[in-house]
């Protein structure tokens, strides 16, 4: 005789030591859940030596749901911990819940790594329409987005009530205090996010006599692209290699907007247009800076997000059509910087509450 499962969901994850944006979401997530629940969830922590076979077996077996947010741990570190335990909860007939962020965008080693999961899923929460179109239309597994729903993305980061000063912080005040022109860029720095096309951006303010400085807040994924490379290569090929300053990891949130508030706008060129799964987007805003992006793929994007439309709708987004070459991004930032308009408030707390129901729906 069994008895009926303890919790509601059981949450794979990598415990504290996962530095990333999807391991901090994968907390965040089931601390929300826990607030309009508590008692309701639990985690699983899944590392190198962490989640052996019986651990992975009886958590599975104490809740109704499991959910997996991908990656559990960075790439290629712990691959098949997982999957095994997602295979554990189809053969014990739990509830498989997969968060699926990207697809096209993914290296397609790093696809391929999550087709299984794609199969064992019974639902899969995406954040983005474009996303689902991108699934959708894979030969393989296209059929897998019939499983998919979406869900309003909230940010990873709340601005804290105090800023700390860094180094850099020091260095940016000055380079404005001199009258130079900050652009920011915040996030893990990869292909997808099209790095390179900002460097082309500040050779542009350049030329206009502007002499920008573009700071770009986080560090570059390590992967098979060589994408530090090609970007110093790029910055050094357009003459600017002294106007852009890397930051690295950077290991506080008062760290983060105390840079952000040295900053005199973000600027991200997205080939893909912006999507709603862009938290590094939601991140900037809190700083009350003017933020420039390229403009959706798709007429519905954030159909389904309504604070996320709210923001675009009052201007604390603009977006530069798509299509748009690089000189009309640079005379955004131009004209954005003239902007008095004083930025709303961010109610962190009621996009989470938002996202935790979505996801609490499918549990």
């Amino acid at each position: 005789m069994t008895s009926d499962p303890r919790y509601r969901a059981l949450f794979l994850g990598a415990g504290p030591q996962m530095q990333c944006g999807v391991g901090h979401f994968t907390r965040l997530l089931q601390e929300r859940i826990e607030k309009l629940d508590p008692g309701s969830s639990t985690t699983l922590t899944l590392t190198r030596t962490e989640g052996t076979f019986g651990e992975s077996w009886r958590a599975v077996g104490s809740a109704q749901s499991v959910v997996c947010n991908f990656p559990i741990v960075a790439w290629k570190r712990v691959i098949l911990a997982p999957l095994l335990t997602l295979a554990m909860a189809k053969l014990r007939r739990r509830k498989i819940v997969l968060i699926q962020h990207e697809w096209g965008g993914l290296h397609w080693l790093r696809r391929l790594t999550y087709i299984p999961a794609l199969l064992l899923a019974d639902s899969i929460i995406m954040f983005s329409p474009l996303v689902r179109r991108e699934l959708a239309d894979d030969l393989l597994v296209g059929w897998t987005a019939g499983k998919s729903v979406l869900a309003p993305l909230p940010p990873n980061i709340e601005a804290p009530a105090e800023k700390a000063d860094s180094d850099l912080r020091r260095r940016l005040a000055a380079a404005r205090k001199a009258g130079r022109l900050v652009i920011g860029h915040f996030g893990s720095i990869y292909p997808a996010k099209q790095p390179n096309a900002l460097l082309h951006i500040g050779a542009i303010l350049k030329e206009r006599g502007l002499e920008p400085l573009i700071v770009y807040i986080g560090s570059f994924i390590r992967g098979v692209d060589n994408v530090e490379e090609g970007f110093r290569a790029r910055a050094a090929e357009l003459g600017i290699t002294d106007d852009v300053i890397v930051s690295g990891f950077v290991a506080s949130d008062q760290e983060v907007f105390g840079l952000f508030n040295e900053v005199d706008a973000f600027c991200y060129p997205l080939d893909e247009g912006l999507t709603a799964r862009r938290s590094s987007i939601l991140t900037c805003v809190q700083s009350g800076r003017p933020l420039i992006v390229t403009g959706p793929d798709l007429p519905d994007e954030f159909d389904h997000h309504q604070r996320f439309k709210e923001l675009i709708d009052r201007g604390a987004i603009v977006l530069v059509a798509r299509g748009s070459d690089d000189d009309v991004h640079a005379d955004r930032i131009v004209t954005a910087l003239k902007s008095t308009s004083v930025p709303a408030s961010f109610d962190f707390d009621g996009w989470w509450q938002d996202a935790a129901e979505a996801v609490r729906a499918q549990l």
